[in-house]
């Protein structure tokens, strides 16, 4: 393994985590380094993308922004479907330029949508169109968790795959819990007429972020992409399989961060400090519980978890639709923060599939007679490309959830009673699909294939 510093920044030549010797001698170090700074970048992107959460609790006639509730999920949805589909060509662009070289842009062009917010979020009489391009630009903050995690999935060995994800994805998850408190904080110490200062808080945080990407990241040769992975993933079944979960699991965090403090405004009659101070402990906890997730599906596997998540949402989601039968406030808020902490979980683990239904793969090129590096090197292919896919196909909950809620609340009034029902009945055909495709026994019913199993943990083969 060898560095070089073209023009285009530092590249690592020659990157093999899966070699022990080369991990041990200086591998660990560079990736852990990467780790750290691929966190920072993806904290702040995911609290940009999160800030209309947060800002659409200021907008009242107060200050001459007086939207109705419709209007206020749809200034939310925006930045959530934006970021969605940005989020296949930020994957692929690691692999054009670099992991560091992507950072660094990915990092400075989230100063646009933060500094439209600092000049017009305070200017009475802004139309809503105007918010809304301004929204739209805060949605490159949400597409940066697909370039990360296609960066970092290449720094660490197989075995480690689902700790180093499970650590970058819920460091930036946090930054929806963090534009959270920064909101309760600006609230409660000068009022709820000052949203400027939110987005003002993050500007020289952008510039730090760039700054440090510059200096102390790394482009690795790893994860160049070979032409035509994007299509090999996408003709990959698991790609869509795993998609389909990633919509339950991610969409169900990020749908609701976005939605919670407008929730418990129209299902409650909360004022915007009320709001606020609830809206970041979901959030919070729901992003310390991803790294968890992603551990204990590198212990017993990414679909056992996976199950039992969808099985606990299930039931909580079950308890959300009981306390907003019965209004109460205090069952609301405490079966919400539930649903965070297992979509946190759920995320963690439907991600560690990923490399896993690969690397299975792989095992079964090889059990049948294929060459071993090239269907390893593949498989690792495969699976940069489908953290791309996944990625931007399960941000697209987040934008059916908002949607959901908008329908229910349109108006002023209603109750979210249907949305959380449509939610659960989504929670149920999850749960179908991940033990049909990933656990259920083997079938030797001519005709029906066999589903591909996860290797097994090393401590129970």
């Amino acid at each position: 393994m060898k560095t070089r510093r073209p023009a285009s920044g530092r590249w690592i030549e020659g990157w093999d985590p899966e070699n022990e010797e080369q991990w041990e001698r200086s591998g660990r170090r560079i990736a852990r380094r990467n780790l750290v700074l691929s966190v920072l970048s993806e904290h702040i992107g995911f609290s940009v993308w999160s800030m209309w959460s947060v800002l659409v609790l200021f907008m009242s006639p107060e200050i001459g922004l007086g939207f109705t509730p419709g209007e206020k999920f749809l200034l939310v949805v925006v930045p959530t479907l934006v970021g969605a589909v940005l989020r296949l060509p930020y994957s692929y662009a690691v692999t054009r330029f670099g992991g560091r070289n992507w950072t660094v842009f990915a990092s400075t062009v989230l100063l646009v949508p933060a500094v439209l917010a600092f000049v017009f979020v305070q200017r009475p009489g802004t139309p809503l169109w105007v918010f809304l391009l301004i929204g739209a630009t805060a949605g490159a903050g949400g597409a940066n968790f697909a370039s990360s995690m296609t960066n970092i999935t290449t720094f660490f060995p197989q075995r480690r795959q689902g700790w180093a994800l499970g650590v970058n994805a819920g460091g930036g998850n946090l930054g929806v819990a963090v534009v959270q408190l920064l909101g309760l904080l600006v609230i409660s110490t000068v009022g709820d007429t000052h949203p400027a200062y939110v987005a003002a808080v993050y500007l020289p945080l952008i510039a730090v972020s760039a700054l440090l990407s510059s200096l102390l990241m790394d482009n690795v040769d790893a994860v160049r992409a070979e032409p035509g992975a994007l299509r090999e993933a996408a003709a990959n079944r698991h790609t869509w399989w795993i998609s389909f979960l990633y919509i339950g699991t991610f969409g169900s965090f990020i749908g609701y961060g976005f939605a919670f403090g407008l929730v418990l405004r129209y299902e409650f009659g909360s004022t915007p400090l009320e709001a606020a101070s609830y809206t970041f402990i979901g959030p919070l906890l729901g992003s310390v519980s991803r790294p968890l997730g992603g551990k204990l599906a590198d212990r017993w596997g990414g679909a056992r978890v996976t199950l039992w998540s969808f099985v606990a949402l299930a039931a909580g989601t079950g308890g959300l639709l009981l306390a907003s039968w019965a209004q109460s406030f205090g069952a609301f808020v405490a079966a919400f923060t539930v649903l965070f902490v297992l979509s946190g979980l759920g995320n963690g683990s439907t991600y560690k599939l990923i490399p896993a239904a690969a690397a299975a793969e792989a095992e079964a090129t090889i059990t049948s007679g294929g060459e071993a590096a090239a269907a390893f090197a593949r498989a690792r292919r495969i699976s940069g490309a489908t953290i791309g896919i996944a990625g931007a196909v399960g941000a697209l909950g987040g934008v059916a959830i908002n949607l959901a809620f908008r329908s229910a609340y349109e108006g002023g009034g209603g109750s979210g009673t249907i949305a959380f029902a449509c939610f659960l009945g989504y929670y149920a055909l999850c749960m179908a699909v991940t033990w049909y495709v990933y656990l259920r026994p083997a079938r030797r019913t001519p005709g029906v294939p066999a589903p591909v199993r996860e290797p097994r943990p090393a401590h129970v083969r």
